[in-house]
């Protein structure tokens, strides 16, 4: 199968001052996906321009024609199912069918924090997850829906006409846990990992592919015990998050090497971010543009 390539775009720029380009410049260069952060704010981010996810989608829709669009991702940190659903709804029609929702359990960043709550241990936010994924599944394919749960509820919301995808919009379900594995081989289109967090620092690339392919047989696992055929589902990575860093988008040889390393796993997706100077993400464009416009033929 061919490895698909997306890109990441954050939304730190005024619409009329870069935001827009990217995005229209993402469709003319050929990404199958362009996503974005659902977040309040990130990182080293957190005090400059940041914009939220769905208007920023909702307006990347209304410049774009054949790009898809989603979240890479959308937790339930500052995020309710109902109100949810009524977005993806509207954001999906808006765009003709072009979304997908990548959602995964959040962490203890930013917005951990911004309504006031107490940062949620892993295990409340595993639960927490585990209730929302198949609330949000209900909203966007039921007309209406009540619902009562230890941490969610809904009464009588109704979600007319539904989904422009049916029966809805594709999740892609970020998970590494057995838990958020057997929401993604239960609910998901698609799998989103990173990689192994622990290696970031001081792991090698061999062993962070060794560490994903790890995950890939525990998510084959956990479809197996659902009756479930692994290969239905799309297996995404969200590069610049493992040992290899921002060294694959250095030149076309190394990302070509670095991701056929990994379509070996069984990687249907490569997301690479749209270059950010001076930042984590800083990346020569020529060169980026040259892989967007012809890794993807050596990788079939």
């Amino acid at each position: 199968m061919s490895l698909r390539l997306s890109t990441v775009i954050l939304p730190y720029r005024r619409w009329n001052e870069g935001g827009r380009s990217a995005w229209t410049r993402a469709e003319q260069l050929g990404f199958h996906t362009a996503y974005t952060y659902d977040h309040l704010s990130w990182r080293s981010f957190r005090d400059g321009p940041w914009f939220g996810a769905i208007p920023t989608l909702t307006a990347a829709a209304s410049v774009t024609d054949q790009l898809r669009l989603g979240t890479l991702v959308t937790s339930p940190n500052f995020r309710h199912p109902v109100t949810l659903a009524k977005e993806l709804i509207s954001l999906d029609d808006i765009s003709g069918g072009r979304v997908t929702l990548g959602i995964g359990a959040g962490g203890t960043g930013f917005d951990a924090t911004a309504l006031g709550q107490e940062p949620w241990t892993p295990r409340e936010r595993a639960n927490r997850l585990a209730e929302f994924v198949p609330l949000l599944d209900r909203l966007l394919t039921e007309a209406s829906v009540s619902y009562t749960g230890e941490f969610y509820a809904a009464h009588e919301a109704r979600n007319i006409p539904g989904c422009v995808q049916r029966p809805r919009l594709p999740f892609a379900v970020a998970a590494t846990g057995p838990r958020g594995l057997k929401l993604a081989a239960r609910h998901g289109q698609a799998w989103v990992t990173t990689g192994d967090p622990k290696l970031y620092e001081n792991g090698t690339p061999e062993q962070s592919v060794q560490a994903i392919r790890g995950q890939v047989e525990k998510l084959t696992d956990a479809c197996v015990d659902l009756g479930r055929d692994v290969h239905a589902l799309d297996k995404i990575l969200l590069t610049g998050f493992t040992p290899d860093r921002g060294r694959p988008l250095e030149s076309l040889d190394a990302f070509v090497d670095f991701a056929g390393r990994h379509q070996e796993l069984g990687f249907t997706e490569l997301v690479v971010h749209w270059p950010i100077p001076d930042s984590d993400f800083a990346a020569d464009e020529k060169v980026f543009e040259q892989i967007v416009m012809e890794a993807p033929a050596q990788l079939r």
